[in-house]
């Protein structure tokens, strides 16, 4: 009877690349909690794979149309496919996980 080995972690490099884009309005204290929200949350699960994009709707209106952007602030995942939305300042890390396609960390770890 053989036995099989240890189950290794995925290497990094066959962990997708992440794709966001934080649609924010302004310097508002919303939109900061959610840049800063999901900055911690990226260097905590993301181990570098990940591009971020921070635009400014008032800056750049024409941003929203393409993604069809109704409310901010707002994240959307790009890639890996598919493409979700998730409104809000960020802070309910469960749900951005889950709107990323993460596990929470300690199950991860487990």
């Amino acid at each position: 009877m053989t036995s099989l080995p240890p189950e290794s972690p995925t290497p990094a490099a066959e962990l997708p690349h992440y794709k966001l884009r934080l649609f924010i309005t302004g310097s508002t204290p919303r939109s900061t909690r959610a840049i800063e929200n999901l900055r911690k949350i990226c260097e905590e699960n993301l181990d570098g794979r990940y591009e971020l994009e921070v635009i400014d709707v008032y800056e750049r209106p024409e941003t929203t149309r393409e993604l069809q952007i109704v409310a901010t602030p707002t994240l959307v995942k790009v890639l890996p496919e598919p493409l979700r939305r998730i409104i809000g300042d960020l802070s309910d890390e469960l749900k951005v996980l889950a709107g990323l396609d993460l596990a929470p960390r300690q199950s991860r770890r487990s």
